[in-house]
């Protein structure tokens, strides 16, 4: 009879601060979890932030730092990909940033029924072909036909979609209702359905209306402190919409630096390009991390390489570094 692995505790792999996100304060490196909230509290507009945030490389909200950017990978059951393209777009407007190259992979299918062990296999082979670091859902109830108060019926799907994450490495959002009315209750209390959403979850993210154009945001996490709540609103570019954080004063620390921050600092600051292991010293983190910055940040056109080195490309914003920064 085969037995199943195990391995002492102290040979467990130790994940550095570093990687423990993946935006910071906001989604845990490698965490499946849910935005929760009553109908029109923008939880699809929070969704695509995170969804531009990891595929760029750029701060969350334009202020939480994406500790691990990577390919996205994104379905969304209830909007036109016409209307799921202008919002992406105003959302890359509002962080600077074009759609274009932006890493995020739109599932086109017209339904995904994630009940059924077909449509199962499926999005795994998807995931295992496209390598995302980070899928989105959106949302829950257009993924099934499953009775969602019924915890034996919701609990085999959730722990697909965990099975999912383990076995890609990949980080897991999944948009879901709340009960109407349900104001007063504890947030994860309030997720429609069985309480096995809330067990479920990592990492989750709760709204709540509180005017014609402003929510608060809740933010829980299994293994880590949570930030304030705060409240944010839509805002209006030249591209469309996208959301802000509206009392910025409220969250408890100035938003660390990211590496990206630091990257751009040490270039803008040299009068000459600069090598990978001269930026390796002045960012202080590991090579692998600056690698993939690097590269992300070519992509994007704010950095630009050449035999010499790498050298900000022209017309990139210079970040101020708070001193409140760094690792906690």
């Amino acid at each position: 009879m085969n037995i199943l692995a195990c391995k002492p505790a102290c040979d467990l792999p130790v994940t550095e601060e570093e990687h423990r996100w993946l935006v910071r304060d906001i989604w845990a490196e490698e965490a499946v979890g849910v935005i929760g909230a009553e109908p029109k509290t923008f939880k699809t507009f929070l969704a695509l932030e995170l969804a531009v945030a990891v595929a760029s490389g750029a701060p969350c909200l334009r202020y939480f730092p994406v500790a691990r950017s990577g390919r996205v990978l994104l379905y969304a059951a209830e909007d036109p990909l016409t209307m799921v393209r202008r919002r992406l777009e105003g959302i890359c407007a509002a962080a600077g940033l074009k759609i274009e190259g932006l890493d995020i992979q739109v599932i086109t299918e017209p339904t995904l029924r994630l009940d059924l062990e077909p449509v199962r296999r499926s999005l795994d082979a998807t995931v295992a072909r496209l390598r995302p670091r980070f899928l989105i859902l959106d949302p829950f109830v257009r993924l099934h036909r499953i009775d969602e108060n019924v915890s034996g019926e919701v609990a085999p799907l959730l722990a697909f979609l965990r099975e999912l994450q383990r076995r890609h490495a990949i980080a897991v959002l999944v948009v879901h209702h709340a009960k109407k009315g349900a104001g007063r209750v504890r947030a994860g209390q309030a997720l429609r359905g069985s309480s096995e959403f809330h067990a479920w979850g990592d990492s989750n993210l709760y709204l709540k209306k509180q005017g014609d154009d402003t929510v608060s945001l809740t933010v829980e996490h299994r293994a880590a402190p949570s930030i304030r709540p705060l409240t944010l609103e839509l805002a209006t570019n030249r591209l469309g919409v996208a959301l802000r954080i509206a009392d910025r004063a409220a969250a408890s620390v100035e938003p660390p630096s990211s590496v990206d921050d630091r990257i751009i600092a040490a270039l803008n600051a040299s009068q000459q390009p600069l090598s990978f292991p001269e930026l390796r010293g002045l960012c202080r983190t590991r090579s692998t991390t600056v690698y993939e910055r690097l590269a992300a940040l070519t992509a994007i056109g704010r950095v630009s390489k050449s035999p010499q080195g790498y050298r900000l490309a022209a017309g990139t914003s210079v970040p101020v570094l708070s001193t409140a920064g760094g690792k906690r």
